[in-house]
Parts: C-alpha cells; structure tokens; sequence
C-alpha cells in the first residue's frame, strides 16, 4: 500500500488543516483486507467532497483508490458496467456520455468517487443515482467477506441508504453496478437545466446537451474547491408536513415548496437560510457563500470546529423562524 504524509487537507475538498496518525492507498480487495484483518479499523476516505474534519483524526486513513470499468452484460437496450468504488465521479459521468450510455448525465461535476454515490444516494437536477443503480460489492469488515447488495437492499431514500446508517462501520463498498440506456430519454424537468438549454440554443435535446448544461449552471452556481473550500451542499432539504407547509405559505407566499407523492412537501434550504440572513456571511475564514446559501466556505484557514459552529448556529436560526430542522448532508468526522 502506497503510504502519504499523514496531513489530511489535501484529500478534502474543503482544505481543513488536520492530521491522522497515518494515511494509505487502498488499491485492491486484498488491502482492505490486510487493514480490516486487526483493530483498530481504519477510517476509509473516498474523494473527501463531502466531510469535514473538526479536528485530527486518531489512528490510520485509507483512501479508497480502487479502479475499474467493466462491462458486466449488455442486451439491445442497456449495459450493465461495473465500476471500482475509488473511480472519480466524474471520469465516470463523463466516459458513460462519451459512450452514449444514459442515466448518468445530470450528475455531471458532482464531487467525489463512486463508492460514495450510493452511500450518500447523490442526486442533481431532478435525478438520483438509484434511478440507475443494479447492484453494489461491499467487503464485511466482521467477517472479511465480500456481499451483493441490490437496490431494495440499500434501502436508498433521499440523500440516504443503509450505509450511513445500520452498516455504516460494517460495510466497505468496492464496486458498484450501473444499468444504463443505449436508448436514452433526457430529464430536463430541472428549470435551471431547461433554461440553459434554451440558452445554449438545443433544440433536439441528447445526453451530451444535459451533460454540458449540467456542467455550465453548477460551474456557474457552485463554488470550485480548488479555488475556496467547500463541500458542496452543507444541509439537505427539509421535507415538512403538509400542515407545517400549509401554516408556513400562508407567511410566506414566496417560499418555494415541492409536493412529494407521500403528501409532504420538500424546503428549499438555501432559501429557508438566506430568510435567515445567513448568505454571504463569514466569520474570519469561516462563512456561507454569498452565490449560494447552501454552501458553507473555508476562506484559507478556517478550522472544521469554526465551520461545524457556523453551521450549528444556522440550523438554530432556521429552527427559531420557520420550525424547521436542518439536516446536515455532510459528514463530520
């Protein structure tokens, strides 16, 4: 296993200046093996787009490095790919379109690898990963056994699935599955992804078009962690009872609010905490990006307690005026 400086801030993309005792490269089944074969276990870290470290992290760190692209089957309508949970999420995105396999392209840019995708079941501009998912290899750190998990089994649910949760510590997930569409048909229900299209002048709509608006309204919207550090959305959007949405409009006509086929109805977070005057703020390095009141920032030197404070005082905010709770999407470690 290939060993790293044990300093942390590069393999996050909100930059947090931590340390662990030791970081490795998991590159293979047979690494995660030689890791989980002894206590204490090692805390696994994928592309670090969706955690934050509120200080140093005790023992070893092994990033998940494993690669693979491989066609599983195909029939007349679909192929089935495989691939290894530390590929880039979007190599993968991009490589699938490239193919002219759908399912996959309103993803485009979203941070971090694909071990990740159906743990944290990522989902943009109107798709979710589980649309597509088939199937995922896990490695059991009890038994050193490798499981299948299909979709009913990872009980996927928004920004959700039973890896966060029941087999959270248990189950390391090396490869995941993907049915894609060698027919595709494009999701362009999303206004802000629509709108580009229209911009960018598409009439007859394909993959690769959703694929390029996708790409053009994120780089537009979202922060690039290369650049400021951050992780994305911080909190998800909150789903309400259709009492509490009711007594909530009748405040605030202008709140948006989106029916869900349950009868409650999903928050738009970034609005409920701009209401709050959140957007823009900072303290020291610590802040909110002023595009997007959904993003939290590390300005250069902000520590992951400043940021985990900042966004604590924001959920409290929200709670205060609308009675709402925000959940973060976001890991601390």
């Amino acid at each position: 296993m290939l060993e790293f400086d044990p300093y942390l801030a590069p393999f996050t993309t909100f930059g947090i200046q931590a340390n662990a005792d030791r970081v490795v490269a998991v590159e293979s089944i047979a690494d995660l093996i030689t890791l989980f074969s002894k206590k204490p276990f090692p805390r696994i870290l994928g592309g670090g787009s969706n955690v934050l470290l509120s200080g140093d992290v005790e023992g070893t760190v092994a990033l998940m490095r494993i690669r693979e692209r491989t066609i599983e089957r195909e029939d007349a309508d679909h192929v089935w790919v495989r691939f290894g949970a530390g590929e880039v999420w979007h190599d993968v995105v991009t490589w699938c379109v490239q193919q002219g396999w759908g399912g996959l392209e309103n993803l485009a840019l979203i941070p971090g690898t694909v071990g990740a995708a159906p743990m944290q079941n990522i989902g943009a501009y109107g798709v979710e990963q589980n649309a597509v998912f088939d199937s995922l290899v896990a490695l059991d750190t009890e038994t050193l056994d490798e499981t299948c998990f299909d979709a009913p089994s990872c009980e996927f649910a928004y920004r959700d699935s039973v890896f966060k949760h029941k087999y959270r510590y248990r189950m390391i997930i090396t490869s995941v599955t993907y049915r894609l569409s060698k027919k595709p048909v494009v999701n362009t229900t999303y206004a802000d992804v629509w709108n580009e299209l229209e911009a960018m002048g598409v009439t007859d709509v394909g993959i690769a078009d959703v694929y390029r608006a996708v790409v053009q309204v994120r780089t537009r919207k979202l922060p690039d962690p290369k650049q400021i550090g951050n992780a994305g959305s911080f909190f998800k959007n909150p789903v309400v009872s259709a009492d509490l949405h009711e007594a909530l409009k009748s405040e605030y006509p202008t709140m948006p609010a989106y029916p869900q086929s349950n009868g409650t109805y999903k928050l738009a977070a970034a609005w409920l905490i701009d209401q709050c005057g959140w957007k823009g703020h900072r303290r020291g390095d610590a802040g909110v990006h002023a595009n997007q009141a959904l993003v939290l920032v590390n300005y250069g030197a902000a520590t992951g307690a400043e940021i985990l404070q900042l966004a604590t005082d924001i959920q409290a905010s929200v709670l205060e005026k609308f009675g709402v709770e925000l959940e973060r999407e976001v890991n601390v470690w």
